[in-house]
């Protein structure tokens, strides 16, 4: 009889490009007993370059075990998952080698599947990949040390009950570069007339939705638009520097049309990758591992409650693909109004939704 194995794999950075490791661990589909535990550091390196680790080594330590075993990969990482069943193209040059290895590991194996889950649901992976990030390594198997299963010791916990908190994400009225849509991440700009305009006609939207706090982006137009809610609902305006947009560094103020122009390689590179910084700026990456963490602030400060959350067209694209479960490179492929809002709901389980994007039937005449 073919043996099943369940590899669980996970990989994390402090900084995005910064100090990474990697988790994984190979478990018997049948008994959930874990067979083997892997974590290391690799270096300065991106989330999911970390992630790729994961992967090959949770795969090296299932053909370490029996290589004509069938193998369920399970990850977090949308983008690992989708790139290595062929359905997303890898780009990144790092991430090519590393998934060339696994494919590898993976031929040399009876059978390899991937399967996406949500992060919940991969915590021991995640648990090992932050020991890595500790300078703790792990190299274990079982057959080396005894592994005691803890449903056979002490009883199960206690079911903790499920809170939601929800989030209202406004993006800013409109400013003097909104009609030509020109970058305007770190350039801090007022409203301009009609952006307060929009800003009142969103607040007023927002009068009877139940909402207990107010967070905002510190960029003028944030705090403007923040502030009009603000009045409307009368509540104060926690600021959180995370929530910024993405600077653009040198393209700051100019339309894409102009950048292309102006470095046509250097745009195209941006765009096509997640890691890549515009010159003198930030990547979606580096905006991610901001709004993760003004994310994670919010839901620990605010459990179960309402929360508005004023900001820019990045950030909430952000607040969205966690929303999804998706990876980042969706932020290309959805587009937000000024002063349009968008709704996320965020079970302490884990689990979240997306109940409503780009709305803007309160700007309507």
């Amino acid at each position: 009889m073919t043996r099943r194995l369940i590899v669980e794999a996970d990989g994390g950075s402090r900084g995005n490009p910064g100090p990474a490791g990697y988790g994984a661990l190979v478990r018997d589909a049948e008994t959930r007993r874990v067979l083997a535990e892997r974590a290391a550091s690799v270096g300065i390196a991106t989330n999911n370059v970390a992630e790729y680790g994961g992967l090959v080594a949770g795969l090296q330590a299932a053909h370490d075990l029996d290589p004509s075993a069938e193998v369920e990969v399970r990850m977090d990482s949308k983008l690992v998952v989708e790139q290595m069943s062929g359905r997303w193209k890898i780009k990144h040059p790092d991430m090519q080698k590393l998934a060339l290895r696994a494919q590898q590991i993976a031929r040399r194996l009876g059978a390899v599947r991937y399967t996406w889950v949500p992060r919940a649901q991969n915590s021991a992976a995640d648990a090992l990949a932050n020991s890595a990030m500790d300078g703790k390594p792990v190299h274990r198997d079982a057959a080396a040390e005894p592994v005691t299963l803890e449903d056979d010791v002490q009883p199960a916990p206690e079911p903790q009950p499920v809170v939601t908190t929800l989030t209202h994400l406004l993006r800013h009225g409109q400013t003097e570069h909104t009609p030509e849509r020109r970058f305007s991440g770190s350039s801090d700009l007022p409203l301009s007339e009609l952006g307060r305009a929009e800003a009142r006609a969103a607040a007023l939207a927002l009068k009877d939705r139940g909402i207990d706090a107010i967070v905002a982006s510190p960029l003028q137009r944030c705090r403007e638009t923040a502030q009009a809610a603000a009045e409307v609902l009368g509540l104060p305006v926690e600021v959180d520097e995370d929530l910024r947009e993405l600077d653009f560094g040198e393209w700051e103020g100019l339309t894409g049309e102009e950048v292309r122009a102006r470095s046509p390689l250097a745009f195209r590179r941006w765009w096509s990758a997640i890691d890549v910084r515009a010159p003198g700026g930030e990547s979606i990456a580096d905006v991610s591992a901001r709004v993760a963490r003004a994310r994670t602030r919010i839901l620990e400060r605010h459990p179960g409650k309402t929360v508005l959350v004023v900001s820019h067209v990045t950030p909430i694209k952000l607040f969205l693909a966690a929303g999804l479960g998706v990876g980042d490179e969706v932020v290309h492929r959805i587009f937000l109004e000024a002063a349009s809002l968008c709704t996320v709901a965020w079970s302490s389980d884990g689990r979240a939704s997306v109940r409503l994007v780009n709305d803007t039937s309160h700007l309507q005449p």
